[in-house]
């Protein structure tokens, strides 16, 4: 298993402010991975430092087995970041064209125009692009040098709905062709719809990663809803295995468990009258409240 990118205790300090405290990260070649956490808990500065933009106060980053920001790097790695300013001047094609021309194996302007969607928008200015019109561009740039590896740092703020599933369908072609994608993202439910691996961190510190499956059978119980037309006294419902959490609203009953297969066996052999049952996962936002409430 190759890594193409490893985090090796990596501390960036800010004063007597720690933004990332001994941070240790591996990420898959050929796989999405994503990397989470609230607001301040050390996500951006990480990726800073895994683009040679900043230089950690002590540990390593290695990038596809080469050290962070070193030059050959620059070829091979493609970059969104949150501040992505339009060129003033440009047409949306010189835009694409300039970046072209900083790489020695390109992406074709016309892939590029695939990719952002702007093939009618080529001859504008890209100053003059709506918010999510100029994020795309700025997706398209990132890979203007073909790269193997991808950091999108927050890619589909401003864009809408449609934009939006384009580009998640873009990424999972990347992918499909090699290319190793870590993104950071407020949308949780577009991790868990994409994401191979997942790492969360808090405070500047991994508190848990794994697959978005994984992540959530350990963290987030599942919940169980149905009605009861003979239903007991509600004490009864938190004795049944399992069951963690019950509510009861009007004739509906919501009980949150661990194990769903043992508690809809009780359910079903008990004489309450059970019906209409529902089963629900946890879901990722619940597994990400759970672990960055404690840190």
């Amino acid at each position: 298993m190759k890594h193409a990118i490893e985090c090796i205790n990596l501390v960036k300090q800010f004063g007597d402010f720690r933004a990332v405290d001994h941070m240790n990260l591996t990420f898959e070649q050929g796989k999405i991975s994503a990397l989470l956490g609230p607001n301040g808990a050390g996500k951006t500065t990480a990726i800073s430092m895994m683009l040679g933009m900043m230089k950690p106060t002590s540990g390593e980053v290695q990038m596809l087995g080469l050290p962070a920001g070193t030059k050959e790097l620059r070829q091979r790695v493609g970059a969104l970041t949150q501040d992505v300013k339009a060129a003033d001047g440009l047409s949306v094609k010189e835009v694409l064209e300039l970046f072209r021309s900083y790489y020695r194996n390109p992406m074709s302007l016309e892939r590029l125009l695939d990719i952002s969607g702007l093939h009618g928008d080529a001859k504008r200015r890209a100053s003059s692009l709506s918010g999510g019109q100029r994020r795309r561009l700025a997706f398209a740039q990132s890979l203007a040098g073909n790269p193997e590896l991808i950091l999108l740092d927050e890619p589909t703020v401003g864009m809408d709905i449609q934009s939006r599933d384009r580009f998640w369908e873009t990424v999972r072609a990347l992918a499909g062709n090699g290319r190793t994608i870590l993104l950071t993202t407020h949308h949780l439910d577009e991790a868990d719809a994409v994401a191979d691996h997942i790492a969360v961190v808090a405070s500047g510190r991994v508190v848990a990663e794994g697959t978005p499956e994984k992540l959530k059978s350990q963290t987030a119980l599942r919940t169980v809803s149905f009605r009861a037309s003979n239903a007991p006294n509600e004490q009864e419902w938190i004795k049944l295995p399992g069951v963690k959490k019950a509510e009861c609203n009007g004739e509906r009953i919501r009980l949150h468990a661990e194990n769903t297969d043992v508690l809809l066996f009780s359910l079903m052999q008990s004489s309450w009258g059970v019906t209409d049952i529902d089963v629900q996962s946890a879901s990722l936002e619940d597994t990400f409240k759970s672990l960055t409430a404690k840190n």
